[in-house]
């Protein structure tokens, strides 16, 4: 029997800023100042929330965190790229974008210390609460693209996961399905090199990530994710596409994270210096600060009063989140949907007074 050659998909790598801030002048998305502007003050506000967090939680005012250092032009380029009928099933390390999506800081702060007020998410928000557990959201995302489309809805679904999810059934489970489906389904692997402690290469034989969406009939493609204009026109497209039933994507946007997976994380026990410091040179505020300087959009004023904002944003939400006297019956009333008997008797006996 002749051996045939196996089918060998093209996934096509995108990258219209580099690590200079110089343009490809071929992709440029010509978006206006004011989108620009906007990319730019979320991705500063981000790290500067970011840094806030990993400091609460080092001196034990905040619980455990997942800081997003590296990956902000993920987080704000998906984000501003979304419709607002699409909806949005994020991870653990995008919660920033519910601030984008209109949600207060300091309720997201909440969360992050352990009040589930900090999840109580406005439904005109189109956002799931956040997914701890590692790739589910993504069959959450395909059902209720499904959904959308059986009601007529133009709208699409955007879900994120990390590179350690694409070794989760539910993430092969859910592509399936979209495919199957057709459904209005847009999925954005963020590949920072990691599971936790486990590097990509030991996770999948895969060239790319992106490669997988051809074994179910869907489009993929590898951007850089540290590009923040690659990220928001490529999941744009994206989004339009699926919102016009003409099929779905899987994009695996190639990222680094620079700080811990989580602060119950030590990084320096499996990668070292010189690894962080070639990413540090690919770091993507500066490089979109380096673009933006180009086009004479940035200056020193500029980014001193963008600093001076997003400092004051950050220290309000902390003060605001930290004053918060959440009612200690939720813990009772929010176990099931309706109190039992015994709840109710555990409760009286808890706050009757003595």
């Amino acid at each position: 029997m002749p051996i045939t050659k196996a089918f060998e998909g093209k996934i096509d790598y995108v990258q219209i800023l580099d690590k200079d801030g110089n343009i490809d002048q071929t992709l440029d998305p010509k978006l206006p100042d004011e989108l620009l502007d906007k990319l730019y003050r979320f991705m500063v506000l981000a790290r500067t929330w970011d840094k806030k967090c990993l400091a609460l939680q080092r001196t034990g005012r905040m619980y455990t965190y997942a800081p997003l250092e590296g990956q902000e032009a993920i987080i704000v380029g998906a984000a501003l790229a979304l419709n607002k009928e699409d909806w949005i099933f994020p991870t653990y390390r995008e919660s920033f974008l519910y601030h984008i999506r209109g949600a207060e800081l300091w309720k997201i702060n909440l969360g992050w210390m352990g009040m589930e007020d900090g999840l109580k998410l406005d439904k005109s928000m189109h956002c799931f609460p956040l997914a701890i557990p590692i790739a589910t959201q993504f069959p959450h995302s395909v059902g209720a693209a499904y959904a959308l489309k059986q009601k007529g809805i133009k709208a699409a679904t955007l879900s994120f996961g990390g590179d350690g999810s694409t070794s989760e059934g539910d993430f092969h489970d859910a592509l399936n399905f979209a495919g199957v489906l057709n459904t209005p389904s847009v999925f954005l692997v963020s590949n920072n090199g990691f599971a936790i402690s486990v590097p990509r290469k030991w996770q999948t034989k895969s060239e790319t990530i992106a490669q997988k969406a051809l074994a179910y009939g869907i489009k993929g493609v590898q951007i850089d994710g540290n590009d923040v204009l690659c990220v928001y026109s490529t999941i744009k497209r994206a989004l339009d596409m699926a919102r016009d039933g003409k099929g779905q994507m899987l994009i695996e946007a190639v990222t680094y994270r620079m700080g811990p997976h989580t602060t119950a994380d030590d990084p320096k026990k499996y990668r070292n210096e010189e690894e962080v410091a070639y990413w540090r040179e690919r770091d993507p505020i500066k490089r979109f600060q380096l673009y933006l300087k180009g086009r004479g959009l940035w200056s020193m004023e500029y980014e001193q009063r963008i600093l001076e904002e997003s400092s004051k944003l950050v220290e309000d939400a902390v003060a605001k989140s930290e004053a918060y006297q959440p009612d200690p019956k939720e813990i009772f009333r929010y176990v099931f949907a309706n109190m039992t008997p015994d709840l109710e008797e555990q409760m009286q006996q808890c706050f009757e007074k003595k």
